[in-house]
């Protein structure tokens, strides 16, 4: 059964495009529901900001062992916010 409680539990767990089909289903079923409303819009606009895994700082995150690796991960991450 797919509920606000088992999307948000998803969500928790960084399985945000699985968290997103339930609450998208659970408005389909309720176009009422606020927070399944709240929540496609939270989701979406994460989904608009980040265009997927990049690789190399994937790789970097992975391998990472100087202070050099660690300033550069840094910067990419705060670029990310800005």
């Amino acid at each position: 059964m797919k509920t606000l409680t088992l999307a948000q539990i998803y969500e928790l767990q960084g399985l945000k495009e699985e968290a997103l089909e339930i609450y998208k289903e659970i408005l389909k079923n309720d176009p009422d529901n606020a927070q399944a409303r709240a929540a496609i819009h939270r989701l979406s606009g994460i989904r608009r900001h980040f265009s997927g895994v990049d690789k190399e700082m994937l790789e970097l995150f992975v391998t990472m062992e100087s202070p050099e690796a660690f300033a550069r991960f840094e910067a990419w991450l705060a670029q990310l916010e800005g």
